[in-house]
């Protein structure tokens, strides 16, 4: 995918977050963050999309503070979150192709443009989906390529991380299969000790392995929703479940 392609989802998920944010009301509980109301939500992702504003408009190379949400509730909260957008989406757009600040997963991305283009449209996504998940009703769809491509970053380029808990005494190794994304939307992610090493392939034994649509295993592994299939040893994905929290 194109850093325009994700520019435009961002752009389209971030209206429909604010949409669902303001029917479902800012005092709702999200039952997909369980200690979060809407408010606490949409504080949270409007934090975000401005600190990632401020890191590719400024060109800084550390991370700044996250900062503080505005003192606001209901409407004027939904508002505020829906600037905060507004900011991230016209900051993106505007930016020169080879601004370079901080950014997290640079072996992911080709430019620090768009590594945050990417990455602030999967979480604009998912946190569209806990919103939608409060306001109740049938979620917004997501496309089985960027779904597959939000995988990708979660497995090859967050659970890379040394911070991630996945972890196992012995080596262990988990697929994962997105069975609409075509022969190389399978992923084989490595277990042990050490941070979990991901390889798009399936090759190799594997213990046990989490099956179903793109958009499905998507939410699933960000904890959003059940794994549609699990077939050999369940233990793994429950471990992934206790485990994978970001």
């Amino acid at each position: 995918m194109e850093t325009a392609d994700f520019l435009q989802i961002l752009d389209r998920e971030g209206r429909l977050l604010a949409a669902a944010a303001a029917e479902a009301g800012t005092g709702a509980k999200v039952p997909t963050c369980p200690q979060w109301q809407v408010g606490d939500l949409v504080r949270h992702t409007g934090a975000v999309h401005r600190w990632a504003a401020a890191l590719v408009a400024e060109g800084l190379t550390a991370p700044p503070p996250l900062g503080d949400a505005p003192d606001l509730d209901g409407a004027e909260l939904v508002d505020w979150y829906r600037d905060s957008h507004r900011l991230l989406v016209d900051t993106l757009a505007a930016a020169p192709a080879d601004v370079e600040c901080w950014t997290f997963l640079p072996a992911l991305c080709p430019s620090p443009l768009a590594f945050w283009t990417r990455r602030q449209a999967h979480e604009t996504t998912v946190h569209r989906y806990d919103a939608e998940a409060a306001r109740g009703g049938t979620p917004s769809p997501i496309a089985t390529d960027f779904a597959a491509d939000g995988i990708d970053e979660l497995l090859r380029g967050f659970h890379a991380r040394s911070r991630s808990k996945v972890r196992t005494e012995r080596p262990r190794a988990l697929r994962v299969r997105a069975v609409d994304g075509g022969a190389d939307a399978v992923w084989t992610v490595r277990l042990s000790a050490e941070p979990p090493v991901t390889s798009r392939d399936g090759s190799g034994e594997a213990e046990a392995e989490l099956t179903g649509t793109a958009d499905q295993l998507y939410l699933a592994l960000w904890n959003r929703t059940p794994v549609p299939s699990v077939t050999g040893d369940r233990s793994l994905a429950a471990l992934w479940r206790e485990k994978s929290g970001i």
